[in-house]
């Protein structure tokens, strides 16, 4: 009768338990691995067998077969080494499990050919499969204790090789916890950066306020050197603070790529990726081979920055257009799909043509220029964009000012203050947060107008044609301008502020084409 070793596999971020069927039959000495596993699953064959014998154990020499059930879903990673080397262990007459231990144990780790255990990635999504599965105890190794002890209702087993593990199991030697496993270390943010900085950009850093209290997308288009990036990089610093349900989220999707490592608790820190703009379609969307989370995904419940969006390929660009709508991506395979959550944040910036100082002097860009430029930005990508802002030129007075802007830890308080009254709005549905992720008919519900801004809507509407999604989108701004000011419905005046918030829209409509 085959042995069977718990162990567990990850699917998107999630994990899902394995079954290690271990079984010796004459023939032979060889190890066969089944089960669609990747090359690191069938190198654990030469690595099983050296740390068996560098740990002082009898490598079985029989033909030996190693199932990982359920075997018709494609599996990757080297964590299933410790699982097998138990199998065999406990095949082989050299491990005393109980059956007890059998049916509540759970088994994760990479071997090293001298018997000593390594880290692996994806541990505290496979710690809650394993809790799910109904296994109460999980074996690891040791650089990874913290990180699955997140995990509530689960003892976790950390140690350093081969050899502890079986004198663990057999019972000749306690186990005894790590000093520090009571007071786990924490993700600090140690960001230096603050709005206190920026001079000369009031407006800018108001649109910036009402994107982060929102929700919304926000792009921002400048001369070279006129503070885009400056304040894009700042925006997460005034971003309320995770819940816990989106700080685990987060940190399963670090896990599963292997970014945290050296991260011992719960990411407590909205993330902030801004990927190069020749980064491939696979390293923005996700995919690859083995399939891993792309930017837009590591950037969840954060913020995405694409510095320069022009120069992305059109192709890449494109490709946002569904992540933006339904914050999550599919990534398709022949054999199966993967989903990665990826609600974040869009900013971006961009000069306003080629030259890059579009109504300057120095600028000798016709309006086809410039619109040829701009149309590297594909209409459904500017459409999906709420906020659409120029940063203008600080001039020498701003800059010789002593008096400093508002401090980022002053705009996160009335950051917070309103995203409180948006999900005392939403209670109660599910994945809804903020303005930004309202449908058709919570906008109906939530965000009810007076007459004289139905009629200012009106005007705009007919005058430059936006679609039904842009028309819904100013809505969900002019909630946001009216959540800061405190206010229940939305004014006139809350109209006018979402109006001016797509500057593109006004200036391209009076452009000159010849």
């Amino acid at each position: 009768m085959a042995t069977v070793i718990n162990s567990f596999a990850i699917l998107g971020i999630d994990g899902y338990l394995v079954e290690v069927e271990t079984t010796n039959m004459p023939g032979i000495p060889s190890i066969t691995v089944v089960g669609l596993g990747d090359t690191a699953i069938k190198e654990a064959r030469q690595r099983v067998e050296a740390a068996l014998q560098s740990s002082g154990f009898e490598f079985p020499k029989l033909k030996i077969v190693i199932n990982l059930a359920p075997g018709d879903i494609k599996k990757s990673g080297s964590h299933f080494d410790l699982p097998m080397a138990v199998g065999l262990l406990k095949e082989s007459g050299q491990l005393a499990m109980t059956d007890e231990q059998n049916a509540t144990f759970g088994f994760l780790g990479e071997l090293s050919l001298n018997g000593l255990l390594r880290p692996c990635s994806g541990v505290l999504p496979m710690a809650i499969a394993a809790r799910e599965a109904g296994l109460s105890r999980l074996i690891i190794p040791a650089p990874n204790v913290k990180e699955a002890a997140l995990v509530q209702g689960l003892e976790v087993y950390g140690f350093s090789d081969l050899r502890a593990v079986v004198e663990f199991l057999n019972g000749s030697k306690p186990y005894i916890p790590a000093a520090d496993l009571d007071n786990p270390a924490t993700w600090e943010d140690t960001a230096s950066v603050d709005f206190r900085d920026v001079t000369g950009q009031d407006m800018v850093i108001d649109a910036a306020l009402v994107a982060a209290t929102g929700g919304h997308n926000i792009l921002l288009i400048g001369v070279p050197g006129c503070g885009k990036s400056m304040i894009a990089k700042r925006i997460p610093t005034i971003l309320p603070a995770l819940t816990e349900e989106e700080a685990l989220e987060i940190t399963k999707i670090y896990s599963v790529v292997g970014q945290i490592k050296n991260r011992d608790n719960l990411v407590t820190s909205r993330p902030f990726r801004a990927p190069h703009h020749n980064a491939s379609l696979n390293a923005l969307i996700g995919g690859g081979s083995p399939v891993v989370p792309g930017e837009v995904s590591l950037a969840n419940n954060g913020v995405l920055f694409l510095d320069e969006i022009a120069e992305f390929s059109r192709k890449t660009l494109d490709a946002l257009r569904q992540p933006l709508e339904d914050k999550q991506v599919t990534v398709a395979r022949v054999k199966n799909s993967v989903t990665y959550p990826c609600n974040f944040m869009l900013v971006a910036a961009m000069n306003p043509c080629p030259c890059g100082y579009y109504g300057q002097k120095r600028c000798r860009c016709t309006d086809y220029e410039v619109i040829k430029y701009r149309q590297k930005i594909s209409g459904p990508i500017l459409d999906r964009i709420d906020i659409q802002k120029y940063v203008h030129p600080v001039d020498f007075m701003s800059m010789s000012n002593k008096s400093r802007s508002r401090s980022s830890a002053e705009l996160r308080e009335l950051v917070q203050a309103a995203r409180d009254q948006q999900q005392a709005r939403f209670t109660g549905i599910k994945g809804v947060t903020c303005n930004a992720q309202m449908n058709e008919a919570m906008i109906k519900e939530f965000c009810v107008i007076d007459s004289k801004g139905s009629h200012i809507l009106q005007q705009a509407y007919e005058r430059f044609h936006y679609s039904v999604r842009s028309f819904n989108k100013f809505l969900k701004v002019a909630r946001t301008y009216a959540d800061i000011d405190g206010a229940r419905q939305i004014e006139h005046t809350h109209i006018l502020a979402a109006l001016a918030s797509r500057d593109m829209d006004k200036e391209q409509a009076g452009m000159l084409i010849v």
